[in-house]
């Protein structure tokens, strides 16, 4: 058997988990957990990204011998290094509001629906494309030699070795998914650089060595090399999906619920547009179709204005109230600040006619028929617009520790849902640096691993999906 570090950045926590594999075994332990807290400076919200990379040198000493280190997060934010290799500033939080306004600059140089047929990328005001727009005429993108993605930065102050990762890339609304190379186009009209970036890397490539003085502060033994994993973690999730076949469909939970299918090819069709679905590049030439939805953000903002508070009972109080009293649109962009969000989910009930919920109970119960909702038509949508049926639902990370959750989704969704692994994204992480090392195989091989190897939980539908469509509809205002 083999350990390795696979460090998993979460958008509210990061990690560093060491699995151990073996011809036929899967071992995941967490060797170190830690917060990853943004921070508000007068020039906007930004991330503590040398905390992140402090926890990760307590993770990794904490972890102990391992063959190698891999390094997956969030998607489309970046920091700039000076011709010194320097960072300049912090990296600036997707939550930040300097991206208000400024797709509608871009569409006026590139319209919309050119930008998805070359890049086959969702509208999010966040996407790294409107994020270098709107940072066009700031002091650090005009001092800047070099823009690396969040993990790529990570991997370079281990490593000293600069590179993209190709998942990750795929998010920056900059890569056409069809040649899995950079959509030179679209970067030309728009005045974008694109030799800020580091050569692309595909999964399973090495990505250096860890520095001298990275061994000497975690306490390894060298040589330790770092190898590039899907360094999305949402890559990373779905490439640990534990499904047999083809007909399958699966939700990434989490802070954010990332729900569709695993094609071959990209969906680039207006319809496809219109229903703002996305096409991301996963493992092996795959493209991940899928959705984003605002997912457990909604609970999570929400019990942090509530203060302490027991979730398992707060759950088991939400799985009391009548299903369906009230729901909001789990993918409205009014949700995606931080804030006042029990006030602001009450807001929106009223304002569509429905009962406002007034205790935590109420509020939770609504949030959770509402994901489960979004997941019924991402599901459904998905299949529709790529020709694609599927006969199950996997439910991967944090939110398969919530039953009812699971529970709706299968209802809503009227398939059975298949729930774990809880840690995807790391377990995907280090399968792909087995894989480098000739431990696993393709992917299939990889996913019957994790079959054999982790627990799973079914969850049958319920049955009375019309109450779900009936819901839908009212939601749309039909």
């Amino acid at each position: 058997m083999k350990s390795y570090a696979a460090v998993d950045l979460g958008a509210s926590s990061g990690r560093v988990m060491v699995g151990r594999v073996g011809p036929d075994s899967l071992e995941l332990a967490e060797a170190h957990r830690f917060p990853n807290r943004p921070v508000r400076l007068p020039e906007g919200l930004r991330w503590d990204v040398l905390g992140l990379y402090a926890g990760v040198l307590d993770g990794l000493r904490a972890a102990g011998r391992v063959d190698s280190v891999g390094i997956d997060s969030w998607a489309v934010d970046y920091g700039l290094l000076d011709a010194d290799g320097a960072l300049l500033g912090n990296p600036v939080h997707y939550r930040d509001s300097r991206t208000e306004g400024v797709a509608e600059k871009v569409w006026a140089t590139v319209p919309a629906e050119e930008l998805y047929a070359a890049t086959g990328l969702q509208y999010a005001p966040f996407n790294t494309l409107y994020q270098l727009t709107a940072a066009r005429a700031s002091a650090q993108l005009a001092q800047a030699h070099r823009l690396l993605l969040m993990p790529d930065l990570l991997t370079y102050w281990l490593t000293g070795e600069q590179g993209t990762e190709l998942t990750n890339a795929s998010t920056t609304q900059l890569i056409d998914p069809r040649t899995r190379d950079w959509a030179h186009g679209v970067a030309e009209r728009l005045g974008i650089d694109l030799g800020l970036f580091a050569p692309l890397r595909r999964p399973g490539d090495p990505a250096g060595v860890l520095r001298d003085a990275v061994l000497e502060e975690t306490g390894l033994a060298g040589p330790v090399p770092v190898t590039t994993v899907g360094s999305h973690d949402t890559a990373s999730a779905v490439a640990a999906v534990p499904a047999s076949g083809e007909r399958f469909a699966y939700i990434c939970t989490g802070t954010w619920s990332l729900a569709g299918l695993e094609l071959d090819a990209p969906v680039l069709t207006q319809e496809s547009r219109a229903a703002n679905f996305t096409n991301e590049l996963g493992l092996d030439g795959t493209v991940r179709y899928l959705r984003n939805i605002m997912g457990l953000w909604l609970l999570q903002e929400c019990v942090r204005a509530w203060g302490e508070t027991d979730l398992g009972a707060l759950l088991l109080e939400a799985s009391k109230v009548p299903a369906l009293r009230s729901v909001v649109d789990a993918g409205d962009a009014a949700f995606l600040a931080p804030g006042r969000m029990p006030e602001r989910i009450a807001e929106a009930c009223r304002a569509s006619g429905q009962p406002v919920p007034g205790s935590p109970a109420e509020v939770t119960r609504c949030i959770l028929d509402s994901l489960a909702l979004a997941h019924r038509e991402a599901v459904l949508d998905a299949q529709r617009l790529a020709g694609h049926p599927v006969d199950v639902v996997h439910v991967v990370g944090g939110g398969t520790r919530n039953a009812l959750l699971c529970q709706l989704t299968a209802d809503a969704c009227g398939l059975p849902v298949v729930a774990g692994p809880t840690e995807a994204a790391a377990l995907g992480n280090v399968l792909v640096q087995a894989r480098a090392h000739g431990l696993v195989g393709d992917l299939a091989g990889m996913r019957g691993l994790l079959v054999r190897t982790q627990p799973l939980t079914r969850y049958e539908p319920r049955g009375g999906t019309e109450r779900w469509r009936a819901a839908q509809a009212r939601l749309a205002g039909d």
